[in-house]
């Protein structure tokens, strides 16, 4: 559900709504590896302590706490891994959302960033 062009841009105001939404944090090609090294743990151990496989069994996802549908990875407003955030995370709302996600972002419209 990517935006166009002539959509808004939404500026993230770091709410934590989307760490808490119910679904697969999708961890895509070389990103549980990049996420370990950043974490220092052996690829196995951020394997088993960290991830599941995937609703649609196509992969891996971040665990949530336990007994929530909070991400794992979220530290009270900070994300534990803001540095190599998943691409899921990091395009949320601009390249990806769904319906109704504005009940719950409270990202703001803001200028577009000029790609050089």
């Amino acid at each position: 559900m990517a935006n166009g062009e002539k959509d808004p841009w939404y500026q993230c105001q770091r709410c934590t709504n989307c760490c808490k939404w119910e679904g697969d944090v999708v961890l895509a090609d070389g990103e549980v590896e990049r996420i370990a090294e950043f974490l220092e743990m052996p690829l196995y151990q951020f394997v088993k302590d960290f991830t599941r496989l995937r609703d649609n069994r196509q992969g891996l996802s971040l665990v949530d706490k336990e007994g929530t549908s909070e991400c794992i990875m979220l530290d009270g407003v900070d994300c534990r891994l803001q540095a190599v955030k998943p691409f899921q995370c990091t395009g949320f709302p601009n390249r990806w959302n769904f319906e109704n996600w504005r009940e719950a972002c409270e990202a703001i419209p803001a200028p577009r960033p000029v790609v050089s």
